[in-house]
Formats: structure tokens, C-alpha cells, sequence
């Protein structure tokens, strides 16, 4: 059976808005995620674009964006995909940050995983990827919040 969602969480040694900031503008998202580019709008609605020369292009589109606490959007499952309203099309991702005395914590669920409209070794392959795809990306963001002071 298919995981239907992967959960993560980090502690970085950063303030809230530093993390923020970290997690939701194009400039740092280059550098711990999408290494080819990123074009976001991080307001409700707004849309995403994260690059890889190996990957291709996944476009999303934001649901929710409350500062320093939440970011969830939804991602297409497959690039160079426009994402539609089609059920099935893309999963659900989504930050939770929060304070945590003088750090901040991190939470990243990805989820929708069954419900894509793909066969099941696609879908494992996706779940499998995606696992190890967040893993190394929350250090990356965690080790960037931590140094940058901007």
C-alpha cells in the first residue's frame, strides 16, 4: 500500500519570520529546493513555479498563506503540468510553523498521494521521492534560516 502522506519536522535555530522568509521567497527557495528557480506568489490564489534541469517545471498554486504561522499549496503531480481542478491532478503541501522557545519548529505534510490519477507504482515512486526529496530540502532550509541574518 501507497503512503497517502509524508510528514516531516525540523527544529531550526532561526526566528518565525527569518523561517518565513526563508520558506516562501523565490531567492532563498532556489537554494534549498527548486535549484533551477522559483516564481512565487504567496498569497492565496497566487501561483507557484519550482525548476529542476533534471525534474522540469511544477506549477502549483497557493491556498493558504498566513505569516510566520502557515503556507500550504497545492503541486502538481506531474511537470510541465499546468495545475487544473481536476481531483487527482496534485497533492497538497503544507508548512506549519510555530515558535518554539528561541527557534522555531517546522512541520511539512504532504498529502493526496492516493488520490492521484496515476497507477500505483506511480504513485509509490512519487511517495517515494517526494520522502527523501523533503528530507534533504528541510535541512537545507533549516541550515539557511540558521545562517542567514536578512
Amino acid at each position: 500500500m501507497v503512503a497517502d502522506r509524508i510528514e516531516r519536522e525540523v527544529y531550526i535555530q532561526a526566528p518565525v519570520d527569518r523561517v518565513w522568509r526563508v520558506l516562501t521567497t523565490p531567492e532563498h527557495i532556489r537554494v534549498w529546493y527548486a535549484f533551477e528557480g522559483c516564481e512565487i506568489d504567496p498569497r492565496p490564489g497566487g501561483t507557484l513555479r519550482f525548476r529542476w534541469d533534471e525534474q522540469g517545471e511544477f506549477h502549483g498554486r497557493v491556498e493558504k498563506a498566513v505569516p510566520d504561522a502557515l503556507f500550504r499549496f497545492r503541486l502538481a503531480s506531474e511537470p510541465d503540468r499546468a495545475l487544473g481542478a481536476e481531483p487527482g491532478d496534485s497533492t497538497l503541501v503544507e508548512f506549519a510553523l510555530s515558535t518554539e522557545g528561541p527557534g522555531t519548529r517546522l512541520r511539512l505534510t504532504e498529502s493526496g498521494i492516493q488520490e492521484l490519477a496515476v497507477p500505483d507504482a506511480v504513485k509509490a515512486k512519487h511517495a517515494e521521492y517526494a520522502a527523501a526529496t523533503w528530507s534533504t530540502a528541510l535541512e537545507e532550509l533549516a541550515a539557511l534560516a540558521a545562517a542567514s541574518h536578512n
